[in-house]
């Protein structure tokens, strides 16, 4: 009886370290992103300012000023997109 709970127990121990890693994994990888705003095409935004959409994958145009997409910190306002009239405009840090 005893072996069962010892092991029962270091299974939930174990189990509890795996998630509380992963979480810290990820929150690395986060802050190793930014929110590049009108670089993204339609429907391959990350998610979008409130008001303009619900969420992923919802913009409606091709690189949407409200839509932002998950990007390399420092590489948003290197990015440059070229619009359909032929200007090119850089990714922005905020909603344009």
């Amino acid at each position: 009886m005893i072996n069962r709970t010892t092991t029962a127990t270091l299974a939930a121990a174990v189990a509890a370290a795996a998630l509380m890693s992963s979480g810290a994994n990820a929150q690395t990888a986060n802050t190793d992103k930014e929110k590049c705003y009108g670089i993204s095409m339609a429907g391959k935004n990350d998610c979008a300012a409130t008001g303009n959409n619900s969420c992923a994958g919802q913009s409606k145009v091709d690189y949407d000023t409200k839509a932002w997409k998950s990007v390399a910190k420092g590489s948003c306002v290197t990015m440059e997109v070229t619009l359909k009239d032929g200007k090119k405009r850089k990714g922005t840090l905020t909603a344009m």
